[in-house]
């Protein structure tokens, strides 16, 4: 049984499963254009292999180089780097919509490429299964590609230099630290906080919106498009309540559409997000398909500390003979 916060009903059934969609791939990248911040650039592309080849893995760095810049002119670079599970990246949905890197896990496979970094685009990434690449138009649409992925994930990124967006103003750090520099007081600083209050406050109605509708959908057997709700809820840098509550979600879809290993990792993703009603994930009905998997008891057992217990108080009985006549 998917699940909401009080303010939302739950779901008591789901509807049989609805057929998919059929994405439409584009095909493998294997040359750049010329790419810039700014218009009427002129400039010089050349790409660099980097890595062990030996791997199979590979990573293409693009340089851009232009002539005559000028200045206040800001250029990106873009790269791509092929992965394997675990990935070790946290993404976030940016208020473009698009997806960025938001956090890189230490020594998990992006993190030994050194090429990520925080605030890095995501363009495109490898279809669910196959060569081909798919383009990261939407937040929740990437993120389906990502956890459904089959094998090495190949990305196509753009370097954006630990900033998510470029609006071109000054961030509320920057300004503080401006101001307390030149011992000046502006109204900015005041404008810049209630902007970012009244941007919260937007982004956790557009959650809660957002939300509401993955559950109507799911309860409809619309399962894709309940995950991309629920995807883009997880996006949007929720609370933990709700991010454990959508991860929980999340992995009822994709327990329906019998996408098991994308079903325990969003699992796992609910569980370390603090959900802790061990009794329905061992019983709702919408999970089925996952507990069934090998994954389910060892994942479960990380978690569940009552049952962990449970089981080795029976063990010390039966040691001992309790129990027996």
């Amino acid at each position: 049984m998917s699940t909401a916060p009080n303010s939302y009903p739950s779901l008591c059934s789901s509807p049989p499963l609805s057929k998919t969609s059929t994405k439409q791939a584009l095909p493998s990248f294997v040359t750049f254009k010329p790419s810039f911040l700014t218009k009427n650039a002129k400039s010089l592309d050349f790409s660099i292999r980097v890595g062990n080849s030996g791997s199979g893995k590979r990573s293409v760095f693009i340089v851009r180089a232009e002539n005559g810049e000028t200045e206040g002119e800001e250029k990106y670079e873009e790269y791509e780097v092929e992965i394997e599970q675990p990935y070790g990246l946290k993404f976030a949905k940016g208020r473009d919509g698009a997806t960025y890197i938001d956090a890189i896990a230490p020594g998990g496979s992006a993190d030994k490429t050194k090429m990520f970094s925080v605030g890095d685009k995501v363009l495109a990434t490898s279809a669910v299964f196959g060569t081909e690449m798919w383009p990261a138009a939407e937040y929740g649409r990437t993120m389906y590609t990502i956890r459904q992925r089959i094998g090495p994930l190949l990305m196509r990124m753009e370097k954006r230099y630990g900033r998510a967006e470029d609006t071109g103003e000054l961030t509320e750090k920057e300004i503080i630290r401006a101001e307390r520099n030149s011992g000046i007081v502006s109204g900015k600083l005041r404008e810049i906080q209630m902007q970012n209050y009244l941007r919260k406050k937007e982004q956790k109605e557009t959650r809660e919106r957002e939300l509401r509708e993955g559950l109507q959908l799911y309860k409809s057997g619309k399962y894709e498009e309940a995950l991309d709700k629920f995807e883009s809820v997880l996006g949007s840098k929720p609370e933990t309540n709700e991010a454990s509550i959508a991860s929980y979600n999340v992995a009822c879809c994709y327990s329906k559409l019998k996408q098991i290993q994308a079903g325990l990792s969003a699992l796992k993703d609910a569980m370390q997000s603090g959900f802790e009603d061990f009794k329905r994930i061992r019983s709702d009905p919408d999970l089925e398909n996952i507990r069934k998997s090998e994954g389910f008891e060892p994942l479960m057992q990380k978690f569940d500390e009552s049952f962990i217990n449970e089981n080795a108080l029976n063990a010390i009985k039966s040691l001992f003979g309790f129990g027996k006549k």
